[in-house]
Formats: structure tokens, sequence, C-alpha cells
């Protein structure tokens, strides 16, 4: 077995550019709920429940929130639907196993302990879990999957064109290199 090696053991041309990826915890933002869904697989197939409701209708994963709408849109391959944010209005994103997203959320609540704070949340890529977005916290997403993938959300509110609860903000008011997967 051979010894450790040094910051001298390395070749000199690229020794001022190796560097330690940085594995600490990621800023969260306040509200925002990862909610692990089981995947059940199975020799013919595979089962997930998405959100179990109590008999009043509300989640038992996320209380006091009530679905009164389950939308399901597709987005292709890198496109970028970004910054959109409600004010009455909470959701639930879920994307499945097989397909893949990476959400992008901002808090821009004036008076939160987390405001300003970006998270980017893979969904799908073979991970099933679904995330609760509080209103106020402006989201969107970039698909680098290759393929169409499907975005099923639950929201508490019902969509009313005459007076929709859907404020935009520009796609790359955060850069736009937030819509850029990381590179290492």
């Amino acid at each position: 077995m051979s010894a450790p090696l040094t910051d001298e053991s390395i070749d000199n041309k690229v020794r001022n550019t190796v560097y330690v990826q940085d594995y600490s915890a990621k800023p969260k933002i306040d509200g925002v709920v990862i909610l692990t869904i089981k995947n059940f697989v199975g020799e013919n197939g595979d089962f997930s429940e998405l959100l179990r409701l109590n008999d009043e209708g509300e989640s038992e994963q996320i209380p006091g929130f009530r679905p009164r709408q389950i939308n399901r849109s597709k987005q292709y391959n890198k496109a970028i639907k970004a910054w959109h944010l409600h004010y009455r209005q909470d959701e639930i994103w879920y994307v499945p196993p097989d397909e893949h997203l990476l959400l992008g959320l901002w808090d821009v609540r004036e008076g939160s302990a987390t405001k300003d704070t970006t998270q980017k949340i893979p969904l799908g890529g073979g991970n099933s879990i679904a995330v609760y977005i509080p209103r106020g916290v402006a989201h969107g997403a970039v698909n680098f999957s290759g393929k169409k993938t499907n975005v099923y959300y639950f929201v508490n509110n019902q969509f009313d064109p005459a007076n929709p609860d859907e404020q935009r903000l520009p796609w790359d008011a955060r850069g736009a290199d937030f819509w850029l997967a990381q590179r290492d």
C-alpha cells in the first residue's frame, strides 16, 4: 500500500486548481417541506402514494393544507419555466422517479427569516419526493433530462382565469446562471 499524497505530490500545473468539494448542508427556506414518498417496486411495476388526506380533506403530511385542485404540466427538455409566486396559494410539487427536473426556490417574503435564500431541489431522478412550497416563495424549474418531464402539483386554491393568483418575475431575476446545472 502506498503512502498518502500531499499537495506537493500533485503536478504543479494543476496543483493550484485542486479543491475540496463543500459537503456542508445548503441553506433551506422556512416553510418549505420535502416529503419522502414511498415508492414500492415489484416485479410488474411500481406504486407511490402521493398524498394522504384525513377525514376533513386535509393533508396528513402538511397539516392545514387542503388540496382544491390537482394539475399536471409537461416541461420539455432544456425548457426553463421560471419565477412565479402566489399570494393566496400553497402547493406541493411531485415528479415521478423515472423522470427528472430541477426545482428552483427563492424566498421573496418580506420579513421572512430566510428572505432572499434560494434552494435547488432535484425532483425525480430515481428519487420519489414531493416538495411543499408556501405562498410567497418564488419557484420555477429547468429540465436537463433529455426528455419531457411531467410535474404533478397539488394546490389549495382553484385557478381562476379572471383573477389568477400567479405573480411573475423575469426568468433571470436571480441571474441566468441560477438555472445552469452545478459544474464540478
